[in-house]
Formats: C-alpha cells, structure tokens, sequence
C-alpha cells in the first residue's frame, strides 16, 4: 500500500499525520522534495517520532535550502525541478510518501504537488481546524478528485469541531480516519497513541 500525505495549506500538520500513520502501518516514508529545516527536517522529525523497528526512511529526491515554494527554493538553489528525476523508492513495505504544503504549491513553472501523486497511490487529507478550513478542504478534495484520483480518508487536526467535520464528510462522503487533537506535545510515546487508535482504518483502506 502506498498513501500519500497532502494538507489543505501549509502548517497543518502533515508531518504529525504522517508520523502517525507510518507508525501505525510499520510502513516506510518518503518525502520526495523537502525545502528548507536541512538540518532539522520532516525526515529527522520522522525518525524521531517512530518507535518501531520496521519502518526505514529514504532519502528526499530534492532537499532545498530556503523554506518557500518549492519552485522558488530550488530558483536559489540554482537548479529545476524535474520530475522525471524524482523516482519512488523501491521497498517491500508500505510507502508513505509526504508532500509539501498543499496540492497546488509549484514544483517548476507548470507542475505542482498533484503531479507527483500517482494513480496507485491513496491519498489521505489532513484538514486543521481554522476559520476557512472548510473551503479550503473542499477545493482540496474536488481538485483531487478531478484528477480522478484515490481519496482514501481524512485526518483531522484540532480538538473536535463538529459543525466543521460534519459538514465536510457529509459534502465529500469521505472516511474520516482520526482526529488529530491539541496536544501540549508530540513525541514517539504520544505519535504511538495515536498510531494504535488510526490503525484499524488505515488496515481497512
């Protein structure tokens, strides 16, 4: 099974979702291009937040120096985004494969996120509670889904808002895999909480 991990935006979470999921699975992660945090990046918070012994983390396909649009970061950089570059880790297990910020965010100057995801893979949306998110989450889901692509599920990212998780999976008709709540913090004991709690939906994908 290969899921691929988006967000609505930036910032909401995915990292967090991705840990958890990764963990839950014993699957392998991958996030193909990484701009910005070298030194501290989603692939280091990853290998901190899992506890098992199966999961391997590959390297990222493009690892940029600036946090910004992933088209920019690599303008800096000196070099473009090819995504023919850019080749899937070949692995028995699982696959977690993360994206950055959200579906539409530049790769070069006409591919974006959604061109990585492939029709194998099932995608799974990690939606923040803010104001807007329910739009937000919506144009998230019909551009996926005019791509003709497999939507998995939804995560959840904030203590429990009803209006706004009810209004979403009714209009989508989407599984939602877990909520995601506020916590103080996030370690590998917390992510394994999680991980027990998200695994009988992410089994049954």
């Amino acid at each position: 099974m290969k899921i691929f991990m988006t967000g609505i935006g930036t910032d909401v979470g995915k990292t967090i979702a991705s840990a958890i999921v990764t963990q839950a699975i014993e699957a392998d992660y991958w996030k193909p291009i990484q701009a910005g945090d070298v030194d501290d990046s989603d692939c280091h918070k990853i290998g901190r937040f899992l506890s098992n012994e199966k999961s391997e983390i590959h390297p990222n396909s493009y690892l940029l120096q600036t946090p910004a649009s992933p088209h920019y970061a690599a303008a800096l950089d000196g070099i473009r985004i090819d995504l023919k570059q850019i080749q899937e880790p070949k692995t028995e297990n699982h696959l977690v494969i993360e994206g950055a910020g959200g579906i539409l965010v530049p790769l070069n100057d006409s591919q974006t996120i959604l061109d990585l995801i492939q029709p194998d893979y099932k995608i799974i949306v990690v939606s923040r509670h803010y104001l807007g998110s329910i739009n937000h989450t919506l144009l998230t889901i019909e551009a996926l889904q005019n791509r003709q692509l497999n939507i998995a599920g939804i995560i959840f990212n904030g203590d429990e808002n009803p209006a706004t998780e009810s209004i979403i999976l009714s209009k989508t008709r989407l599984k939602m895999i877990g909520r995601i709540n506020n916590e103080p913090y996030f370690d590998a004991n917390v992510i394994a909480e999680y991980a027990e709690l998200f695994r009988e939906n992410l089994e049954n994908l």
